[in-house]
């Protein structure tokens, strides 16, 4: 055994959850990413996926990523900076600009490596790159990549901002980074007192829609929209692996942010472009967002039913005003004995332990999607609040 193989046996604790007979990732499912899937044979209730408008085995997104198959193969075998850039790729650039209400948009491989390729890249040395304590991981990731001066403020706390901005010079660039929709909380970002202070403190604004996509919004093109602030944010992301029903991200701004991001941004020059399937299907899902709009009724009505129905069994919600449902367990061992206990019942669940979360606050994350029927969300709804009276998370 090499070196690097012994300390890195050293780490044991997915080792220590398998024995325990705790460990709940890496689930095979047998089956599309629906209301219901197929683990091991069985029927499972799906309450772990990020598909909200129920779109990933959508008639009309399969037929176009097989056409495009069929036009296109299978993929680019290069980089958009390179060989990589199809017509189809400029056409779903348009489309998604149009959508966010922007002037120019890039669409990267994935939605992380849009943050971890955009945010090192936008500011410089003299700089400052602001995040909430709770941004995602890939915007973390990008921020590790930045010589720009970096400043956290506590969660969704504007006195902390508004702080964290007086330190910083006035003539500087100032780039606030944050979520949209936070990913576990399912907390909203108070954009119009974001808004409020850039205008104060000649900061500009990095919002990222990724769990806003779909969901928020009269057309659904997110956050921005929903509040009315989409001219006071220089930069707007998004990612397909949620609302759209794919894999793939992209970046919307102005023409010169843009400009500058194609010809610097690193994660877009060194990857290969996103598949012609994917991109295929992206420009499908934008079509049936806008022929289907009852999906986006019917994610509410979700979402309104399990939220008050949580409430009423006692659980602790935090203050999730989204699809997403933090179920409260703060406790790591009985975060993952309830995961596992749920799955032996027919619901699949996310735990969500430290580090992604602080040990005190961990949780079950319960997700919805517009496919969702009344009778799934009751179903999960009982079986978990059994789950919790046995584990002694309710009364």
């Amino acid at each position: 055994m090499s070196l690097l193989s012994s300390v890195m046996g050293q780490y044991d604790a997915p080792q220590k959850a398998k024995a325990a007979g705790i460990y709940p990732y890496f689930r095979p499912i047998e089956s599309d990413q629906d209301t219901v899937v197929s683990i091991q044979g069985k029927r499972v209730l799906m309450f772990g996926s990020n598909s909200y408008l129920g779109l990933t085995n959508h008639p009309r997104l399969k037929e176009a990523a097989i056409k495009a198959i069929e036009k296109y193969g299978t993929g680019c075998a290069g980089s958009r900076f390179l060989n990589g850039t199809l017509d189809i790729h400029i056409e779903l650039e348009n489309r998604l600009a149009a959508l966010v209400g922007k002037e120019s948009a890039l669409v990267y491989a994935t939605g992380f490596s849009v943050n971890s390729g955009v945010v090192p890249c936008i500011t410089g040395r003299e700089d400052y790159l602001i995040f909430d304590e709770f941004d995602h991981a890939s915007i973390i990731e990008g921020k590790r990549l930045s010589f720009s001066k970096q400043f956290k403020y506590r969660h969704n706390d504007m006195e902390s901002l508004e702080k964290v901005l007086q330190r910083c010079e006035y003539d500087k660039v100032k780039v606030i980074v944050i979520d949209g929709v936070f990913s576990m909380e399912g907390d909203v970002a108070k954009l119009p007192e974001i808004v409020a202070l850039s205008k104060k403190y000649n900061a500009s604004i990095f919002v990222d829609e990724a769990h806003s996509l779909g969901v928020f919004g009269k057309t659904g093109a997110g956050v921005c929209e929903h509040f009315g602030a989409t001219n006071d944010v220089d930069l707007i992301m998004g990612t397909f692996s949620k609302s759209l029903g794919t894999i793939g991200g992209f970046v919307a701004a102005d023409e010169t942010i843009i400009n500058y991001l194609k010809h610097n941004s690193r994660t877009l020059i060194f990857s290969a472009s996103i598949t012609p399937a994917s991109t295929a299907c992206v420009i499908e899902a934008l079509n049936v967002m806008t022929d289907e709009k009852w999906r986006m009724d019917a994610l509410w009505n979700n979402t309104h039913r399990a939220k008050e129905a949580f409430v009423k069994a006692g659980f602790e919600t935090g203050v999730s005003e989204t699809p997403i449902i933090p179920l409260y367990v703060r406790d790591n061992e009985k975060t993952f004995l309830m995961t596992r206990m749920l799955m032996d019942e027919g619901v699949f669940v996310n735990p969500v332990v430290s580090p992604a979360v602080r040990s005190e606050d961990t949780l079950i994350r319960y997700s919805l999607m517009a496919t969702h029927t009344f009778d799934q969300i009751d179903e999960s709804v009982e079986k978990i609040s059994k789950v919790a009276r046995q584990l002694g998370i309710i009364e």
